[in-house]
């Protein structure tokens, strides 16, 4: 990166100016050399971390030869301090194993010059704090990663369960408005044209829902923020399940200020368990959905009169049930679904008109 040459650009200078200027170094030189040839190294520290971690502390414990030679003090500069960035490094880019053998090249190379317990206590603690704040470091760009990664996997889920819940509706009532014309063409053309209307309203929501949900999905584009869709759409869903079985909407109670996400809770629901009886249902005659609000909550009923039959167990069978139950559950609420007391298929939601607290 161009800020590593940068750095390295800054510590040259440094490094020459100290080696000349002075005065109790007799190896002078040869701390200038191995002061600089390290520092080439520097930008590898990301990609190479053990070997550069290696190669800059052994060069930078170097200049302890000189001692060995006669020479009254090291030859290591205070500019080679520097060589504290490559544990960091080490530990925010290598992998578990670099970075053992990496620290353990650390403290290896200075154990020599540690005078008593407590002074190498104390350097190694000094060696390994950059380590530590490298770890710190990786340690929360792995969360904020995984946390992203949630975020992503959660919107997918939505997008899948609004995918689901809007064209799935929107096709079967297509598929069933094209049978019953199919079926009264050639004995009631009126019929015939009024159920190709129905299947031109729903087949531009579909459309039109597709677009926003594809345009969501774009990187760089701007999806159509339209509005919500709530409790007093659901009258709307009668339009596209034609005359039978005969859908019914009656909303009840006190039905005002309710969340945005649990009128749409409310209304995705309903559109799926329409959905469900019109697909599912063993010969419905009618649809039954009450929405009825009091202080507290608000609660949903979906009812068809359908035969119960092995195959109308598969009311439950998908992902349509699933996401129904998660949409409720994630707004505090509940949901239960199965065959009615007497008759047909009933779906019951009840959400919390207020947030709940976790």
């Amino acid at each position: 990166m161009r800020r590593d040459w940068v750095m390295v650009a800054l510590l040259i200078p440094a490094v020459i100016l100290e080696a000349i200027f002075r005065t109790d170094l007799d190896w002078w030189l040869f701390a200038m050399v191995f002061g600089l040839l390290p520092l080439f190294l520097l930008p590898w520290r990301r990609t190479h971390p053990l070997l550069v971690v290696a190669i800059g502390f052994v060069m930078h414990v170097a200049g302890d030869i000189a001692l060995l030679f006669g020479a009254e003090n090291s030859a290591i500069l205070v500019a080679s301090l520097w060589v504290l960035v490559l544990p960091y490094a080490l530990v925010r880019w290598g992998s578990g194993k670099e970075a053992m053998l990496g620290l353990a090249v650390v403290v290896a190379t200075h154990v020599h010059s540690f005078e008593g317990p407590l002074t190498a206590l104390i350097g190694v603690a000094i060696m390994l704090l950059p380590a530590e704040i490298g770890y710190a470091v990786r340690h929360g760009t792995i969360s904020r990663s995984r946390r992203m990664d949630e975020v992503r996997l959660r919107e997918r889920e939505q997008l899948a369960r609004e995918l689901h819940d809007t064209v799935a509706h929107y096709v079967s009532a297509i598929a069933i408005q094209a049978q019953a014309g199919q079926a009264v063409a050639a004995t009631n053309p009126a019929a015939a044209s009024q159920a190709l209307v129905v299947i031109e309203e729903a087949a531009s929501r579909t459309l039109a829902e597709m677009r926003t949900m594809v345009g969501a999905l774009r990187q760089g584009e701007e999806p159509d923020l339209a509005p919500q869709r709530g409790v007093a759409d659901i009258r709307e869903l009668t339009a596209t399940a034609g005359n039978i079985p005969v859908v019914d909407v009656d909303l009840s109670g006190d039905l005002d200020g309710l969340r945005p996400s649990v009128e749409a809770a409310l209304y995705r629901i309903a559109q799926e368990s329409i959905t469900n009886a019109l697909r599912h249902a063993h010969r419905p005659t009618r649809i039954e959905v009450a929405v009825s609000g009091d202080d507290e909550a608000v609660t949903l009923t979906v009812n068809d009169d359908g035969d119960v039959t092995p195959l109308s167990t598969s009311h439950g069978i998908g992902f349509g049930l699933d996401g129904m139950t998660e949409r409720a559950a994630l707004l505090g609420g509940t949901l239960a679904a199965g065959p009615s007391s007497d008759k047909g298929w009933t779906v019951t939601a009840r959400l919390p008109k207020y947030a709940v607290t976790q």
